[in-house]
């Protein structure tokens, strides 16, 4: 009897169209079945966010219409959305945004290469800890 496994949802908040799809492309060449969404702005997150709750964000800081710490607070003030593992993954490299994304509560703080092999490294690399090391909750 064949057990099917679950796609992991993921859920990218990124309002550039390249690094969209060089996530994308990363996700589709690691082993692992990712259900992929992209919203493009803080205010679009947020909506997806409480329409379905997936396993793991990667939110990029400067977003239009709701910057990235405005979502990260908005997420771990909601009790339905809190326990969602957040992974700040941005293109800021000042300590201000490092230690104000740790504050609001993100579990961890990526910042994006600019070299093409090394985003969708770091890409391969974020999936398989958070998916094959990292124990998530199951609700």
């Amino acid at each position: 009897m064949s057990e099917s496994v679950a796609p992991i949802k993921v859920l990218l908040v990124e309002d550039n169209p390249g690094d969209a799809d060089l996530t994308r492309e990363a996700f589709e060449e690691s082993r692992l079945l990712i259900d992929l969404r992209v919203a493009t702005d803080g205010v679009a997150a947020m909506q997806q966010l409480r329409a379905e709750h997936p396993d793991l964000i990667l939110l990029d800081l400067n977003l239009p219409r709701k910057n990235g710490t405005e979502v990260l607070a908005e997420i771990r003030a909601d009790p339905e959305l809190k326990h969602i593992p957040v992974v700040v993954l941005t293109s800021s490299t000042a300590e201000q945004d490092v230690v104000k994304s740790y504050q609001l509560g993100a579990n961890c703080y990526v910042t994006k290469p600019v070299d093409l092999q090394a985003f969708q490294t770091i890409i391969s690399q974020t999936g398989g800890f958070w998916f094959t090391v990292v124990r998530l909750p199951t609700s």
